[in-house]
């Protein structure tokens, strides 16, 4: 019995140690993913600006395009325009609220249009 008792004592603080560790680990993967949304709608800005006549992007014109990355339906994201040349925020929520970095990941991204006829180089 008492051999038990240790067991069950041994076991009760390895998962005292073990489950926030789980847990933390699992709430970085919740802030990876929203970063890596962001990463990804970077790039489909710069493929969608790389083909000829795009001069500028929303998030409609993004979604409605053959460049739409495939993003995580539980996060929301927002695309909003920053003065001087086209300068997009990119602004990726986590929508499971496990994120404990503020739940945002951020990314901006600067075009430089060379001409509106061939297109936009980042």
């Amino acid at each position: 019995l008492i051999e038990l008792m240790i067991v069950i004592a041994i076991i009760g603080i390895l998962a005292a140690i073990a489950i926030p560790n789980f847990i933390s680990y699992r709430n970085k993967a919740y802030c990876s993913r929203a970063e890596s949304d962001a990463t990804a709608i970077q790039a489909a800005i710069a493929s969608y600006f790389s083909e000829p006549n795009n001069i500028t992007v929303s998030k409609t014109s993004l979604d409605n395009s053959n460049d739409r990355p495939a993003l995580n339906p539980n996060n929301t994201y927002a695309l909003s325009t920053v003065g001087g040349h086209p300068t997009y925020k990119i602004v990726v929520t986590d929508g499971s609220q496990r994120c404990p970095r503020s739940q945002t990941a951020h990314e901006y991204v600067t075009y430089f249009g060379t001409s509106a006829a061939s297109g936009w180089r980042p």
